[in-house]
């Protein structure tokens, strides 16, 4: 017979693993009804993702982006939604902005509660009209691929399907959730970036439905994206006889883009200049009338840009040649996305949901990783956090033959994104 204290004590250790296990269970549950539910709309999902994926709508494909434009309306107006197709106004005129520009589907769904949420993605992709008889929907064990299929069709397919799930739970406790998806943002959202930022600062909470990766990481961060043009103006001249009669353009281009190199200077801080593209003159013989130059600008904070453009039309004024004309132009093609504490609480929790409800694992980037993104105009005045890369998990953007998503992270996904609007409806993210 062994000692009653020996016995008293394997019955304390055994009490307490029996309560630890239970507390792990309790957390590593997740919620069995929305779970379901998510598992459920993974074969729709799938059959709306083929639906997106078959309708071409290149960014300047104007047909093709009003065409998926109406099949998503109609998805979210059968459930429940007020559904507006906002028709391109308010252009900020870039560069590159062609003169058509595809529509916006702005959606709202009104609930009981008091907490106002965004969900964005984009319906426009980088591809050419036809291309996509060599690349339609196809599934290949884990695997979905399609043009555009993760950036950014999964993304409003999962948008689509996350109002279901919350209709088909019967879940009402938001204030307002708000849908807004675009036609325009591979080509910088010259029309959609004033009505983002302006939804954005009304919201608790964005969440932008780019992919995820191939790690599902979600981002706090991205490097904005700028382009500054330079355009010279001289004068000709026979380069032979009378070189003196002329104002040589391509010298002073030369002279403002040596001047410019010391701005790009600051790289530890994410800021950067670099002249890319130049052109001048028309004929060997000629001085040449005309130049100009195109550069690259990166940076990670919205101000950094202001002052960016501030110094180069400071430099600008320092000519070589007083008889030219020099003119700038620096644009904003995309702010960057700054973190936040707002948006490092959300992530947190999010983090919490995969890892503890889920049992999967989630990085969150709260420094500035790849290109620019629509999260970053909701972010420009916004009061509550921005968070980027809800998408599903993928790889191949913008490559016309391997471009994919993960099927097994449909769920996660979903579930992902159902529980976050429950529990910042709740109040439970602080």
């Amino acid at each position: 017979m062994q000692p009653r204290s020996t016995f008293l004590a394997r019955c304390h250790s055994l009490t307490a693993l029996a309560l630890a296990a239970v507390s792990l269970g309790a957390q590593a549950a997740p919620q069995a009804d929305i779970h379901g539910l998510a598992q459920k709309q993974q074969q729709a999902y799938l059959d709306t993702l083929k639906d997106l994926v078959h309708i071409e709508s290149g960014s300047k494909d104007v047909e093709g982006t009003k065409q998926i434009a109406e099949y998503v309306a109609g998805k979210l107006r059968a459930l429940g939604g007020k559904v507006e197709t906002l028709p391109a106004s308010d252009v900020t005129r870039l560069d590159d902005t062609p003169e058509q520009i595809g529509p916006m589907v702005h959606a709202e769904f009104k609930g009981k509660g008091k907490s106002r949420i965004m969900l964005i993605a984009h319906m426009d992709t980088v591809y050419l009209k036809g291309m996509l008889k060599d690349q339609p929907f196809r599934v290949d064990g884990d695997k979905a691929y399609g043009l555009g299929i993760s950036d950014d069709k999964q993304g409003v397919a999962l948008i689509i399907h996350a109002v279901e799930l919350l209709k088909k739970l019967g879940y009402e406790d938001y204030g307002t959730l708000t849908v807004l998806m675009n036609s325009d943002e591979e080509i910088s959202s010259p029309a959609s970036r004033n009505t983002i930022t302006r939804l954005g600062a009304e919201q608790d909470a964005v969440f932008s439905f780019e992919g995820g990766g191939t790690d599902g990481s979600l981002r706090l961060a991205t490097s904005g994206i700028g382009a500054a043009y330079l355009k010279v103006t001289g004068k000709a001249s026979h380069a032979g006889a009378k070189p003196e009669d002329g104002v040589n353009a391509l010298y002073e281009l030369s002279h403002q883009v040596l001047q410019m190199k010391d701005l790009s200077s600051r790289p530890e801080d994410g800021l950067k200049l670099n002249w890319t593209v130049a052109k001048a003159g028309s004929n060997r013989n000629v001085i040449p009338a005309e130049a100009s130059a195109q550069a690259d600008a990166r940076a990670l904070k919205v101000a950094d840009f202001t002052a960016l453009e501030k110094a180069m039309n400071e430099k600008v004024r320092n000519k070589l040649l007083p008889g030219s004309k020099v003119e700038l132009t620096f644009e904003v093609r995309r702010p960057p996305l700054e973190a936040n504490d707002s948006g490092r609480a959300i992530s947190k929790h999010a983090q919490g949901i995969y890892d503890k409800e889920l049992q999967l694992p989630m990085k969150v980037m709260d420094k500035a990783t790849g290109g620019g993104t629509d999260a970053a105009f909701a972010a420009l005045k916004a009061k509550g956090g921005v968070i980027e890369g809800f998408g599903l998990s993928g790889y191949g953007a913008h490559s016309n033959d391997a471009e994919y998503v993960q099927i097994s992270t449909i769920v996660p996904r979903l579930y992902l994104t159902a529980r976050m609007i429950q529990d910042i409806s709740a109040g439970k993210v602080k």
